[in-house]
């Protein structure tokens, strides 16, 4: 084991901080402050001081498990567990066709295992069924910046401009809980004479930190945007001449914001006229000001229009492509950015490029050494991917992700696991869905490796490998080059699938070469040399000059990513969530975290301190309501939707509205939060409705023996 201190990257969330680590004799691995990287300056978040733990042999896979006879998962060798993966998947191929078999991938690989996992994909298994958990995350905000400004990065400009705004609207975020050490900007924006409004129907540790909380009801964010924008329209609040000099489309969107009347969406969103108001004084009177959202208005069957209409409202009052001023999307897993940007995504090539662009495919065939013909086409986004399990597709190959207790309707999604013909699952932990599989490969973890991750503001990281991970575990790109290797046609496949994440960085900087998302100019040198490289980074089109392209931390300052360079609004107008209340299910569910807690919780559930923290779920609910069940604090609540029934115990607080419930949804089991949301998809991002559906709530005796879905 190295006795050095290794700078790096914290493993969880997109702000990737900085953090030191130093291996002790006794196996053990001390994290202490790295105060040089500028995006936490050594602070973390208790998640990130105790990711360690997650390096104990008693907590995580050291073997690979294959199913017995009896229908156990037992040791085996790393070459009997290969050679399982492979059968099984060259049996759904040969038995039922390419697209019987599906690769379900995680926005916590780093860019390398990303990349290699959607070439693997097209390439071996010549699949168009591939798509990953990201999906769940902010491909909304995605879809959506990218229909407005021609390019999807999750923030437009460097965190370090936020506490220099006028004013910020955080729209369905909760940073104070999910990504801690992102609060201090809040906090310095505030300092500096700034304003914050918080817009989310639960009163947060960070909306207590907001000069203007407005709480609306659930799925209602499309609507108080475009109540914002009728403001803004009805008070002379446009900016004339950047609309006219830098955007597109503005009459039609104008005209569907007027539809919207302050009165109306007060009605609707529970948000009064007052208020509205208010914060469009707010928003309008600084020079500069910013608007960020997160996956309260993304996690919705209407998500990419809710963030277009946040997007308009930059817009139309020029505070987008000028400095200190932009829309921008707080990205969740630690590489939600890079994860969605190199081929992972049903519809992407590396670089963000389209599947369906004949250059784009031309292009990245070129490097990858095979006929564009023979690439496939998009196929089944995350939910539909899933909910194919069993039917067209008999074998599924995952990595990185826990879709037992993350995906909607979850119950469901656990039948269809099961329905498999076979399952592998590469993870560090025997996660739920590890626990359903066929196989189960135990991979390297974040200090076990080396790689690049892209953090939330499009800076490209180097993670550094400090620990040597234990004698049965293998990277995930080991693993894929194992296989590529099992199923070779002849062609020799497995030559494209190195083992070292340097060569495969170095492949990815060719493939990305020349699209939106390039990193061709990035290299392993660089970051090691720099404190990260942000994106567009082309190579130097003469390399003889020696000239090095400094990255973009600020995109559209001179144009926007469009063809005439112009910014394009996007006329939207409200509608309702798939599911709304009725006599038989009267009350709102939404759902999120919790700070002790990460995602499924498949590691955080592993270290004591954190469990300590946040041992289990609850339902949190409005003193009126819980008058009315008869509830009291700590009392087993059943919620019960159109798709199963949970229980957790009670959790009373003024911070909720009445008409809602909130629930946590990082356990598995009785309180899984995820049985009972909708699957309901956004028409373009193919996004499901995490975020609002209608429930029951009933008082029961017990907890034990509750839970069930369909």
């Amino acid at each position: 084991m190295h006795s050095t201190v290794t700078p790096t990257h914290c493993p969880y969330c997109a702000l990737q901080c900085g953090m030191n680590l130093t291996p002790a004799p006794d196996g053990t691995v001390a994290v202490t402050e790295r105060a040089d990287f500028p995006v936490n300056r050594g602070a973390l978040c208790g998640k990130g001081r105790t990711a360690p733990a997650v390096l104990s042999p008693a907590v995580r896979l050291t073997s690979p498990l294959v199913r017995s006879g009896d229908g156990t998962l037992v040791p085996a060798s790393w070459d009997e567990a290969l050679d399982r993966v492979a059968d099984g998947l060259r049996r759904a191929r040969s038995g039922h066709g390419a697209d019987a078999v599906g690769v379900f991938g995680g926005g916590g690989l780093t860019n390398e295992k990303a990349y290699a996992l959607g070439k693997f994909a097209r390439v071996v298994l010549g699949t168009s069924q591939i798509d990953y958990n990201g999906r769940f995350c902010m491909s909304s905000a995605a879809a959506a910046g990218g229909r407005a400004f021609g390019v999807d990065r999750g923030l437009p400009f460097p965190l370090e401009d936020i506490p220099r705004t006028g004013c910020v609207i955080l729209v369905g975020s909760n940073p104070a809980e999910t990504m801690p050490p992102f609060l201090r900007y809040l906090t310095e924006l505030k300092e500096n004479g700034g304003t914050l409004i918080v817009v989310d129907p639960r009163r947060t540790r960070t909306a207590e930190q907001a000069d203007l909380h407005l709480a609306p009801r659930p799925g209602t964010d499309l609507a108080l945007a475009l109540g914002l924008l009728h403001l803004v329209v009805a008070e002379g609040r446009t900016d004339e001449a950047y609309i006219r000099e830098r955007t597109t489309g503005w009459q039609e969107t104008r005209a569907a914001a007027m539809a919207h009347w302050p009165e109306y969406v007060e009605r609707v969103t529970g948000v009064s006229v007052p208020e509205l108001r208010r914060a469009v004084r707010l928003f309008c009177a600084p020079e500069a000001a910013m608007v960020l959202t997160a996956r309260g208005p993304e996690q919705q069957s209407k998500g990419t229009d809710t963030v277009s209409a946040w997007i308009n409202l930059c817009l139309a009052t020029g505070r987008a492509g000028r400095p200190l001023s932009g829309y921008g999307c707080l990205t969740g897993q630690g590489n939600g950015q890079g994860g969605r940007e190199h081929g992972q995504k049903a519809d992407q090539l590396p670089g963000y490029r389209r599947l369906t662009d004949p250059a784009a495919r031309a292009h990245v065939a070129g490097v990858w050494g095979v006929d564009p013909d023979t690439l496939p086409g998009p196929g089944r986004s995350a939910y539909e991917l899933l909910d194919a399990l069993g039917g067209d597709i008999r074998a599924l190959l995952l990595m990185g992700s826990n879709p037992v207790v993350s995906a909607p309707r979850a119950a469901h999604v656990e039948e269809r696991i099961r329905a498999l013909d076979f399952l592998a699952v590469c993870d560090v932990v025997l996660s739920e869905t590890a626990a359903l599989a066929d196989v189960v490969l135990p991979v390297t973890q974040w200090a076990e490796e080396t790689g690049t991750t892209t953090s939330l503001e499009g800076r490209v990281l180097l993670r550094r490998r400090a620990v040597s991970p234990p004698a049965g575990v293998r990277s995930d790109l080991e693993v894929l080059h194992g296989l590529a290797v099992r199923l070779d046609d002849g062609r020799g496949p497995h030559r494209g699938f190195p083992c070292d994440p340097e060569e495969v960085f170095e492949e990815l900087r060719r493939a990305s070469a020349g699209g939106a998302a390039d990193y061709s100019g990035i290299t392993y040198g660089r970051l090691e040399r720099e404190q990260g490289v942000f994106w567009p980074c082309p190579a130097p089109a003469g390399r003889a000059s020696g000239a090095v392209h400094p990255g973009t931390p600020r995109l559209f300052l001179d144009r926007f990513a469009t063809e005439d360079g112009r910014a394009r609004f996007v006329a939207v107008s409200h509608r309702a969530a798939a599911e709304e209340p009725d006599d038989d299910y009267p009350v709102l569910l939404t759902t999120g975290r919790v700070v002790a807690q990460y995602q499924s919780g498949a590691q955080t559930r592993r270290v004591a301190e954190l469990n300590d923290a946040a041992p289990g779920p609850f339902v949190e609910l409005h003193p009126r309501l819980a008058e009315r069940l008869g509830a009291a604090e700590g009392d087993p609540l059943a919620v019960v939707s159109r798709r199963g029934r949970v229980v957790a115990p009670a959790r009373i607080t003024s911070a909720v509205r009445p008409d809602t419930v909130f629930m946590p949804f990082h356990w598995p089991g009785a309180g899984r939060a995820n049985t009972l949301t909708n699957p309901a998809l956004d028409p373009v991002s193919r996004m499901p409705e995490f975020k609002t559906c209608a429930v029951r709530v009933e008082r029961v005796g017990a907890v034990a023996g509750a839970a069930g879905g369909t």
